[in-house]
């Protein structure tokens, strides 16, 4: 392990260039007769495209660069980070992890809502300007065990809370479960789900029917997941030297999975910005990160290990995305838990999509702990 160093980003000219003329001679498909209603469209993805072009990165790479960034050794990843002190040294720690198909980039509107709080925005090993892990598979175990490391170890934090979104809900849950003398608290917009083997053992009705509409919808809305997992490399080509591709291969779930209603695409910009969205896609083509950002879905395909019920303070808001979620789940899994509520708000991408929403939620949460 090793100190961090500071961290700044800069795309050479050469890559932008190489990009716009990929894009200018990007070749779009029309939709097909049977798309799906609620996704992306050709024309959206055009108009994403034509701005793009012309996008002014350098404004937006220096908006990113106001935040303070590192990068640590941890084992043998090199760990991307944005570290925001608050101004006050007694002030607590918060960590905030992001999920697939974001990046550190998405959550920090969030975090600048939170100044009288330390706030590190991690990038996870294999994503943007993290490097992946140099041996072994990314598992929800290891990833955990380098985010409790950077925080205490790296950062010299004796207690923080954690919140991880997507991919990292179970990272979260797994850090407040292995390491409570560490965690004063855990946030989730993504609460905990059990296991398949956990979920066929169910009995209460709520809870048998939630998981019974997300398998039923499984079939369709997680192919992308079945492909990562399984066919990862392939994949990977083809978004790796498209950046049209790539493009919407990110925004159709940025489209879908945020709080916004279905059938117009365009109304994601709503919730996350056409700065945004064209920020992820950046950063996914600059760090050429797309296929190590497959790893915990093909790495991870097997079944994963339950996870021990967590004794920590925790606060669940259920994102809309999952609106349905059982409070029972929530109580058996957090035994301290001392707020569960139902986000009005805010999808999928909650830190993204409701920052001062959720700033505020989090704020009042610590209050809690003190």
């Amino acid at each position: 392990m090793t100190a961090p160093v500071p961290f700044e980003i800069h795309v050479d000219d050469a890559v932008l260039g190489d990009l716009r003329a990929r894009l200018r001679h990007a070749r779009l498909l029309d939709d097909s007769p049977r798309r799906p209603s609620s996704g992306m469209t050709t024309a959206y993805l055009r108009d994403l495209v034509d701005t793009w072009i012309d996008w002014d990165w350098r404004a937006r790479e220096a908006w990113l660069n106001r935040h303070p960034q590192f990068i640590a050794q941890i084992d043998d990843a090199n760990v991307h980070f944005v570290h925001q002190r608050s101004e006050h040294p007694d002030a607590p720690a918060l960590l905030v992890m992001h999920g697939w198909p974001h990046t550190f980039a998405m959550q920090l509107d969030f975090a600048d809502r939170l100044p009288d709080v330390h706030v590190v925005v991690a990038s996870l090993p294999g994503f943007a300007f993290s490097a992946p892990y140099a041996d072994g598979p990314m598992t929800e175990h290891r990833i955990a065990a380098t985010m409790h490391r950077l925080m205490t170890e790296v950062l010299g934090y004796g207690r923080y809370v954690t919140y991880g979104e997507d991919v990292t809900a179970n990272v979260s849950d797994l850090i407040a479960a292995s390491y409570p003398e560490h965690v004063a608290g855990i946030a989730a917009t993504h609460a905990h789900f059990p296991t398949i083997a956990e979920r066929e053992a169910l009995t209460d009705p709520a809870e048998v029917a939630f998981f019974a509409a997300l398998a039923e919808k499984h079939g369709t809305d997680g192919a992308y997941g079945h492909v990562q997992a399984t066919r990862p490399d392939t994949l990977a080509v083809a978004l790796n030297d498209s950046p049209a591709g790539l493009l919407a291969w990110i925004a159709e779930k940025l489209v879908e999975w945020s709080d916004t209603p279905p059938g117009d695409p365009s109304a994601v910009e709503r919730r996350i910005s056409r700065d945004r969205i064209l920020t992820e896609a950046m950063i996914y083509w600059v760090t050429q990160s797309i296929q190590s950002s497959f790893r915990p879905y093909y790495e991870g395909a097997d079944t994963p290990d339950p996870i021990p019920a967590t004794d920590v303070p925790a606060a669940v808001w259920v994102q809309r995305h999952e609106g349905d979620y059982p409070e029972s789940l929530a109580r058996a899994h957090y035994r301290d838990l001392r707020w569960f509520d139902r986000l009005d708000e805010g999808g999928h991408f909650a830190a993204a999509e409701v920052p001062e929403d959720l700033a505020d939620r989090m704020r009042r949460f610590l209050a809690m702990l003190d």
